[in-house]
């Protein structure tokens, strides 16, 4: 019996729980828009979905091709491509789920933040989703620093672009999107906080 380690890989823990509430079927083609090394494309990779990803890390892009090998040899190569998440090389409409987890805090400002998350909407599908784990400033705002728009100092020593709950509200109703479940937050000792924000295209 395979490990469940090995079945999932090191999956993000929150894009773990949308699979527990039955998000995703085996049809369903899924982009990692910020795939970096391919951790939450195990699953997807093993069990039969057609996966996508891009990456600005060439090496990153060159494991993935070789994990997407080993797991799932019948998905090309071509499918994982080196590029940034503001232009991707992917038609409109595109896909059934994009993954974005710890990519939209690495933004140099607020431009650059709705550029990738204009292109994400881009190559998505009616209907489909989204999910996003990003760091934000919700629960933490007397303890991060602002540098610059939107970029902030963090307890943890770290620089990010950190979004609130009020934008991602905005956010949301500029996509014309709707909010699959609610915005939730995780607080690390109050050194970051991760929020995950999953909505629907519509």
């Amino acid at each position: 019996m395979t490990h469940l380690s090995e079945f999932f890989g090191d999956i993000d823990i929150y894009l773990f729980d949308q699979i527990l509430k039955n998000r995703f079927s085996p049809e369903m083609k899924i982009l990692d828009a910020g795939c970096g090394g391919g951790r939450n494309l195990v699953y997807f990779l093993r069990s039969g979905f057609e996966v996508f990803g891009v990456d600005r890390n060439a090496e990153a892009v060159e494991y993935v091709r070789d994990l997407s090998q080993m797991l799932a040899p019948e998905i090309s190569p071509e499918h994982f491509q080196i590029s940034s998440v503001e232009k991707m090389p992917f038609a409109d409409e595109s896909f059934d789920v994009v993954i974005s987890s710890a990519v939209l805090h690495f933004a140099n400002d607020e431009h650059q933040f709705n550029k990738m998350l204009d292109e994400m909407f881009r190559v998505l599908k009616p209907s489909g989703l989204l999910f996003a784990r990003l760091a934000s400033s919700i629960g933490i705002e007397d303890k991060v620093k602002q540098i610059a728009e939107r970029r902030y100092f963090l307890p943890d020593g770290s620089e990010r672009f950190l979004v609130d709950e009020k934008m991602l509200i905005d956010a949301t109703r500029k996509l014309n999107a709707t909010f699959a479940e609610p915005i939730k937050t995780t607080n690390v000792q109050n050194l970051r906080c991760m929020t995950t924000w999953v909505i629907r295209k519509n």
